[in-house]
């Protein structure tokens, strides 16, 4: 089998489309390449939906805790704290069995056990604790003076907010919120690994590298592998939210502005 026929048949297998069997012996470099970067599909759709849904549940966990009501402060608070205290191994765990005692009562709850939806709330809730924790930090850095600027000039309530206040926290914000969309597209190798099942052998690429791992007794090809995607993968990130980053920062002299930068965290 050439190389250009194994990515026919293989390149969207983790969707459904192509082979249905697994190849089981006389594994190729091309083989293994196709299949984990067939994978990667699911890893960038969970970190893709998670990271655009979460981004505005963390503005909204940001703002409550910044809120003057001490209910909406303490939810958004305890929010924070249950998921950024919390591994996100054992949330995974946790959820597939809560959603597992859920669908024995009723039928509606059927695809919460499945890893495209399930998976996707524990991350979706999981980047927008940490998210939220980014933002209230940067709210909480929004210079005094702009805030006076915006009630000079007759703005208040949501025109101040979307105008200058929102704008300057996520210049504040997203240095920091960029190694976390990082991190979130790194985690989501936790999904199958975790507990979430996958179904008719449709895995993520932590999935398929384990696969060949197991079968050739030599994870010295497989997981590189997984690591050049993942490597390509956060350089396109850092390329996306650079220009982001640009762009909020496009009024600011060039010594003045933030820069991204990838700074790993030791600690999830």
């Amino acid at each position: 089998m050439s190389c250009w026929e194994t990515l026919t048949d293989y390149g969207l297998r983790s969707i459904g489309i192509g082979e249905r069997l697994l190849p089981r012996s006389d594994f190729t470099l091309c083989q293994q390449v196709v299949l984990i970067g067939s994978g990667m599909i699911w890893n960038v759709y969970f970190g893709l939906v998670a990271l655009v849904t979460g981004f505005v549940l963390a503005t909204a966990v940001a703002l409550g805790k910044a809120s003057g009501q001490t209910v909406t402060r303490k939810l958004s608070e305890w929010f924070i704290f249950l998921f950024r205290g919390s591994p996100l191994f054992i949330q995974f765990f946790f959820a597939y069995f809560a959603f597992q005692s859920l669908k024995s009562v009723s039928s509606v709850f059927d695809p919460f056990s499945a890893a495209w939806l399930g998976a996707l709330i524990v991350l979706f809730l999981n980047t927008a604790a940490y998210s939220g924790e980014i933002f209230y930090g940067a709210l909480r850095s929004v210079p005094k003076g702009d805030a006076e600027a915006a009630d000079a000039y007759g703005l208040s309530g949501w025109p101040r907010f979307r105008r200058i206040i929102w704008p300057t926290m996520l210049r504040l914000a997203w240095p920091a919120y960029t190694n976390e969309a990082i991190f979130l597209f790194h985690a989501t190798t936790l999904v199958y690994f975790s507990g979430f099942p996958a179904w008719q052998q449709k895995g993520d690429a932590l999935y398929y590298a384990s696969y060949f791992a197991d079968k050739t007794f030599n994870p010295f090809v497989p997981y590189p592998i997984l690591a050049g995607y993942f490597i390509l993968l956060t350089l396109v990130i850092l390329s996306c939210f650079g220009l982001i980053n640009r762009r909020l920062n496009r009024h600011l002299p060039q010594e003045q502005r933030l820069r991204v930068k990838f700074r790993p965290n030791l600690i999830r």
